[in-house]
């Protein structure tokens, strides 16, 4: 039997935020790491979910770490500085969102054709010591060769790990992963590594675990919004009773409405537009007529009918 490696939610923008980390973790679990939505600066300043976000008060989850995305180091440490200030120890550094509006600005892996703004970027590992860090990747925006260019400038640095999506930033998420890119960024790679990419069921962890010995861990994003047991149906090796499912699903829904219902100040409206994208990866393989129901309300009285329906059928 292999061991069981630690598995990190992948921070999603717009999904994984504060009420959906404490109700995922309160409902399901089995996840050793969260991260946040990267926060970044704008207009100078930082963007009042982001801070709100990232307050410990706010998070009830096992083990937090916030991430920050930044084309320089001057911003970097702005963001660190917020970090700092709220008590973190650990950071994550964004090199891989894929965003053309972020990356054409040199943010995430619109930065990984540039060496030697890299290595001015990360120079703020080496300044802050006492801060653990790390970086999540891709391959490179045009070209894979573009992290194997990059890995001297990694290997140098004092980091907890780093986490590879192997494709290409330009790729965004369409198209295959590049696992023979992958093997040869592992195996220049001197520091711990993490698999992320299209890990959608307890199958894929294993095949990836098989093919990759030696990972530090696994990063899910888009799989664990589709499947929010996916992580503990892994640490307990077996998939969850339609019932167990049901009822977890159920209070992680209700935690999740109540807190934005109490927290948005947008009316209906808002609050039927937040609570949608709670749906837009989840279970997939579910009551196609149920879920169109649920992405079809037009207000917030027919998405409580569309959840009650999806909730009571059998």
């Amino acid at each position: 039997m292999p061991k069981t490696l630690p598995i990190h939610f992948a921070p999603l923008q717009g999904y994984t935020e504060v009420f959906y980390r404490n109700a995922h973790a309160a409902c399901f679990g089995g996840i050793d790491t969260y991260y946040t939505p990267f926060v970044r600066l704008e207009k100078g300043g930082f963007r009042h979910r982001d801070v709100r976000g990232i307050e410990p008060g706010n998070n009830q989850v096992p083990h937090l770490i916030p991430q920050l995305i930044a084309p320089s180091f001057e911003k970097a440490e702005k963001i660190l500085s917020l970090f700092i200030e709220k008590g973190y120890k650990e950071v994550d550094i964004n090199m891989g969102c894929p965003f053309p509006m972020l990356a054409k600005r040199h943010n995430g892996s619109g930065i990984l054709p540039y060496p030697e703004e890299v290595q001015a970027l990360l120079n703020l590992i080496t300044e802050y010591p006492q801060i653990s860090f790390s970086i999540k990747m891709r391959l490179g925006w045009e070209d894979s060769e573009e992290c194997l260019k990059l890995a001297p400038i990694i290997n140098e640095l004092p980091l907890r790990q780093v986490a590879m999506h192997p494709r290409l930033g330009k790729q965004q998420y369409k198209g295959e992963v590049d696992l023979k890119a992958f093997e040869a960024f592992q195996g220049v790679c001197k520091h711990p590594l993490i698999y992320n990419g299209d890990i959608n069921g307890v199958e894929d962890i294993h095949r990836i675990q098989e093919q990759f010995p030696g990972l530090a861990g696994i990063m899910i994003g888009r799989g664990l919004l589709a499947n929010p047991a996916l992580a503990l149906e892994y640490r307990q090796n077996r998939a969850l009773e339609s019932d167990e499912m049901r009822e977890k699903l159920q209070s992680m829904h209700k935690c999740v409405y109540s807190q934005y219902a109490e927290q948005l100040e947008g009316g209906d409206e808002q609050l039927l537009n937040k609570m949608k994208t709670f749906w837009e990866y989840l279970m997939p393989q579910a009551d196609r007529k149920s879920l169109k129901a649920i992405h079809k309300s037009t207000s917030l009285n027919k998405y409580n009918q569309a959840i009650l329906a999806f909730f009571n059928q059998r």
